[in-house]
């Protein structure tokens, strides 16, 4: 055969080989919510495959998500309080749950009745967890901070804590609606003496009406945690940047017994192992 009829067979194989022995590829980039996202660098023999497969759970009043859909996260966590009473967190752990968000302490006076089981458990599991304070209106900012901090040890190895800010429409006792300009300052006063405390910022859950009735959307200076059980983030928050999805309340998580939270971190595998090494100290 002549040089040039060799050259013409050979080079497309040599091209199309090429194409199929690729490796590396860096998938850092890609936001969460794309399908063709890869939790970690790894080797592939092309850029399709594998498929990354991320934890689905079932969910009691399941919501038709579209192409931003919670399972094309790949970390997922849930919270707890005293409601969910006994859990089998080994179970929780083998099914996907990642982190755990425990309820702590509410106003100046309220210990949850499951808090010191919970964070015991959590942590003999492996599984990442920080501890949540739900606010009060009707008592000084001051005083519950020091009331979690009676509370919550300062240990290594825990995420960093969480303001659970929202109405709470079913409290008995106090039906106080701060102006927002009050409420702004009252978290400043509970997240600085948090930080100076366990030495991390903490993090800020809360829900859109609260979100909207406050002004939330310029209190900077910490990682957000969105409720958002009907729509995605972007869809209600007008963007704003958030660290964590609460996308349903009546999720079903082996080894929680009845309803469960469930939440995805915004990123990927990668980008969350990150985020740990930098903030669990």
């Amino acid at each position: 055969m002549r040089r040039s009829t060799v050259l013409a067979l050979v080079l497309p194989v040599a091209l199309f080989l090429a194409a199929c022995t690729r490796v590396g590829y860096d998938f850092a980039d890609v936001v969460p919510g794309q399908p063709q996202q890869t939790a970690q660098p790894q080797v592939l023999t092309a850029p399709h495959s594998p498929t990354a497969i991320h934890p689905r759970f079932g969910d009691r009043k399941p919501h038709p998500w579209g192409s931003r859909a919670p399972w094309t996260y790949a970390v997922h966590g849930t919270d707890v309080s005293k409601y969910q009473q006994s859990v089998d967190w080994q179970t929780a752990k083998a099914s996907g749950i990642s982190f755990v968000f425990i309820k702590a302490t509410e106003g100046g006076d309220r210990l949850d009745d499951r808090f010191h089981q919970h964070w015991r458990e959590a942590k003999a599991a492996g599984i990442p967890r920080s501890a949540y304070h739900f606010y009060y209106f009707c008592r000084p900012a001051k005083e519950q901070a020091e009331w979690f901090i009676r509370n919550v040890p300062r240990e290594a190895g825990t995420l960093p804590h969480v303001l659970d800010m929202e109405w709470n429409h079913k409290s008995p006792s106090c039906k106080l609606r701060p102006p927002p300009e009050t409420v702004r300052a009252e978290m400043r006063v509970f997240l600085d003496m948090l930080e100076r405390h366990y030495g991390k910022r903490p993090i800020v859950y809360t829900t859109i009406d609260f979100f909207d009735r406050n002004g939330l959307v310029g209190f900077g200076g910490n990682d957000w945690w969105l409720r958002s059980v009907a729509a995605h983030p972007d869809d209600l928050y007008g963007k704003h940047p958030f660290l964590f999805w609460q996308y349903t309340g009546t999720g079903e998580v082996p080894g929680i017994k009845g309803d469960a939270d469930i939440n995805v971190f915004n990123g990927t595998k990668a980008q969350w192992q990150t985020w740990l090494k930098r903030h669990i100290r």
